[in-house]
């Protein structure tokens, strides 16, 4: 039942849900290729490439140092100014990066798009998910989110096998003119159709000189983020979270900024190969985050599901960094299934722990301390992944920079069995002075 009552719910989320599956899609359709075109055009005749494992590295750490405060930030924007022009400016900003590989794929123009790609990575990476997710708890009854979570981060899933099907299809002369295409599409479509659910809040100094204005909106910001920290602090669900969270995306971001040219270097894996492994991912995801999280969350709850995920996600680590034969990381690939359960578990005990008028504070805040990991994880993985693929590795275990991953997800596991997520928060003490409320609230 409560699986077509979260369909229904998804509604009036159509002129969010059909541009953001559009984004997620054209991002997607781009991920297998670009691991063949970096290490063509940056180790031109070798199947390993140290040089862009170690600039994926350094990128990934600047986005982590800026992402921890730009996160948290853009959270606060959505609920003081809208959600609307956030998710406008966010999705805008892949556009350019893809531009430059249209125009050349050369060595120089590799490395242009991958500090044009940074700065879009520092807007864009975990922002636009977690404003979207504000939305929905603008518009959506605190009781169904995590049915229609589990809906949003299946359609996340349709997005990427459609993505990957694509790559995998389509000539790779085609595929970043096609992903700009679809990219434009979306800014477009949402500012013509989406629906604002914040009332921007009527300020007292407009007549202000600019100096004092300026003060003004930074004294805001620190307020806006000191509260923030606030709600996550004192809430011991919130606070939890965010540990658990951290742990996770530690070992996850970090095995997912080497898999791709490990995968390469080891079992000589192309762009066929990797579209391949993304779709079965993608496939068993749509079938766990549409069909079975919505029927077993009344059941057993997001705990439970939460738990499982991540070790699921455990087992995925072990498998890759073990594997042996190359059929051996498709049998990791469908761990996918349920670890991916994590993020709309996530999004709902942070969604069930908040307060109406804090949605996008907690989760941006907590996506924040996500950022932190990004930023620590390359720096031991780039050099570690680098050397056990190398000829001067210490002892024969190419993954084992995985395997050391792993340990970060077990960590997580052990303290996401830890927490109470059923504790009822306390009321947002702001309410009275906040005028950033929703505008579409579902009460029935």
């Amino acid at each position: 039942m409560s699986r077509w009552s979260g369909f229904r719910e998804l509604w009036p989320l159509v002129h969010l849900l059909f541009p953001l599956s559009i984004h997620w899609m054209a991002e997607e359709m781009t991920v297998s290729v670009l691991v063949d075109l970096t290490t063509s055009a940056l180790c031109p005749g070798f199947s390993t490439c140290s040089k862009a494992i170690y600039i994926n590295g350094v990128q990934q750490t600047i986005v982590g140092i800026f992402k921890m405060v730009v996160l948290p930030l853009l959270g606060q924007l959505s609920d003081e100014k809208g959600r609307k022009p956030l998710l406008l400016i966010t999705m805008s900003t892949t556009i350019f990066s893809f531009a430059i590989l249209v125009v050349n794929q050369s060595e120089e123009f590799v490395y242009a798009y991958y500090v044009v790609r940074t700065f879009s990575y520092i807007i864009s990476q975990g922002s636009i998910f977690c404003i979207s997710v504000a939305y929905v708890a603008d518009v959506v009854d605190e009781g169904k989110r995590a049915a229609v979570f589990s809906w949003i981060t299946g359609l996340f899933s349709v997005a990427h096998v459609l993505g990957n099907a694509l790559a995998r299809f389509l000539p790779e002369k085609y595929i970043f003119s096609v992903s700009i295409a679809l990219l434009i599409f979306c800014p477009v479509y949402m500012q013509l159709f989406l629906v604002e659910t914040v009332v921007p809040a009527s300020r007292k100094n407009q007549q202000s000189g600019c100096c004092a204005r300026v003060a003004d909106v930074l004294h805001r910001r620190y307020k806006s983020m000191r509260h923030a920290a606030e709600i996550v602090i004192f809430s011991p669900t919130l606070r939890g979270m965010a540990l658990v969270s951290f742990f996770y995306e530690l070992g996850m971001s970090g095995i997912s900024s080497v898999l791709l040219y490990y995968l390469k270097a080891v079992f000589g894996f192309n762009k066929n190969q990797f579209s391949e492994l993304l779709m079965m991912v993608g496939i068993g995801s749509i079938f766990s985050q549409i069909l079975l999280l919505p029927l077993l969350n009344p059941l057993v709850g997001e705990k439970v599901i939460l738990c499982s995920a991540l070790l699921a996600s455990i087992a995925y680590a072990w498998l890759y960094g073990f594997a042996w034969a190359p059929w051996v990381p498709y049998l990791s690939a469908s761990f996918g299934i349920i670890y991916v359960l994590v993020k709309p578990s996530t999004y709902a005990i942070i969604s069930k722990a908040s307060s109406s008028t804090n949605q996008g504070k907690a989760q941006t805040f907590i996506a924040g301390t996500q950022s932190i990991s990004d930023l620590l994880s390359p720096i031991a993985m780039s050099p570690l992944t680098t050397w056990f693929l190398s000829s001067n590795a210490p002892f024969e275990c190419k993954g084992f920079s995985i395997i050391c991953a792993s340990i970060c997800m077990i960590i997580s596991l052990c303290l996401a069995c830890l927490l109470k997520p059923n504790d009822v928060p306390p009321l947002s003490n702001d309410i009275e002075d906040n005028p950033e409320t929703p505008l579409l609230i579902d009460n029935s």
